[in-house]
């Protein structure tokens, strides 16, 4: 049948062959591999991402966070070590613990402002209080420690100056409250060296988020370590008894913690804390903290054996944090961390018969 006047142009196609013998056919379609006739007319669908872009937005967190995160712990640390010493009258313990918290507390918050930018942006946390959100209720926990362990110290330094600090009538109320203004930063300690590491779980993050439930359980073990390690380098021994049995709570706690938090974990969320930078922090930081648990436990009241093992813990606390904050950030870049652990949590709820909500129907 002619459509058009140039059909006449066109050449002449090929005659069809045949099949031998003159049939068309058998009437069978071709079998599939594994017997059914079905064959796929789509592929597998294999997930990328738009442009492989990250699925979640990357924390706009730098290094002056991850040295917030290991100066809090050392705060934290170091003021529940100068309150046990301050109950148990180890003067000098007590002195090197409490500057010791004013010093990581004062830096810790500098880095923090750092990474605000403006000092105007912290005080601007104070205005309002939200316990749903672990930044406000962490910026109170901040400040309301910073004051206590900021009368302690300045306490301890009017002391080592021969009383020449410009106090005038002021020193007579200092020295009446010192010892609660140091109990109140130990009220405070254990939420200042925790909150971090809630605060980072309750982010879209992925690995950050699989690990809320364990992290603050390694975060405040990392503070035993890191202000035990930093009175053990600081103070003598005959009074470090206290400084040596939180070293060797905190190795036991940390590396306990970690275990269980990587073994709780998706197995891809997990990986960021094995692979590259993130991973070999973390591998230096358990090495790091194994052998200055062993020489706690061994050597910890020769002197010089007890300064080299606290500076191993406080090393190996502080790659703890770096490593996790890096694994977190590691794994914001790359969509598969997001998607296959979803993926394994829709599946196992729709393999516990949850399927009637919004998630399992995706409704």
């Amino acid at each position: 049948m002619t459509l058009s006047e140039f059909d006449s142009f066109r050449p002449t196609e090929p005659a069809r062959r045949r099949r031998e013998g003159g049939k068309r056919g058998t009437g069978r379609r071709r079998e599939n591999g594994d017997g059914s006739r079905e064959m796929p007319m789509v592929p597998e669908p294999e997930f990328t991402s738009y442009y492989g872009r990250p699925v979640v937005k990357p924390a706009p967190w730098g290094d002056d966070v991850a040295i917030y995160l290991f100066l809090g712990g050392v705060a934290g640390g170091s003021a529940l070590l100068a309150a046990g010493s301050q109950l148990s009258g180890r003067p000098l313990l007590r002195r090197n613990a409490r500057l010791g918290a004013l010093g990581a507390v004062g830096l810790g918050a500098a880095a923090l402002i750092k990474d605000l930018g403006r000092p105007e942006r912290f005080l601007n946390m104070l205005r309002t209080f939200k316990v749903t959100s672990p930044m406000s209720v962490g910026s109170w926990i901040l400040s309301a420690f910073s004051a206590g362990a900021a009368v302690a110290a300045v306490a301890e330094i009017d002391r080592m100056s021969g009383e020449r600090l410009p106090l005038g009538p002021l020193r007579g109320v200092l020295r009446a409250v010192e010892g609660p203004a140091g109990l109140e930063a130990a009220v405070f300690a254990g939420p200042l060296a925790a909150y971090t590491a809630v605060l980072l779980g309750d982010t879209a993050t992925p690995t950050w988020n699989e690990m809320h439930g364990e992290l603050p359980f390694v975060f405040v073990s990392s503070a035993s370590l890191a202000s035990a390690g930093l009175a053990m380098v600081t103070t003598p021994v005959r009074e470090a008894g206290p400084a040596r049995n939180l070293a060797l709570l905190g190795v036991v706690g940390d590396v306990v913690a970690m275990k269980i938090m990587e073994r709780r974990m998706d197995p891809v969320a997990a990986e960021p804390l094995h692979q590259g930078k993130a991973g070999s922090l973390l591998k230096w930081s358990e090495r790091l903290v194994l052998a200055g648990g062993l020489g706690t436990l061994l050597g910890g009241r020769n002197r010089a054996v007890a300064a080299a093992s606290g500076l191993a813990l406080l090393a190996g606390s502080a790659l703890t944090r770096f490593g996790v904050f890096e694994a977190g950030l590691a794994s914001a870049k790359d969509p598969r961390y997001t998607i296959e652990p979803q993926k394994r949590r829709l599946a196992a709820r729709r393999a516990a018969g949850v399927t009637g909500d919004a998630i399992t129907t995706g409704s």
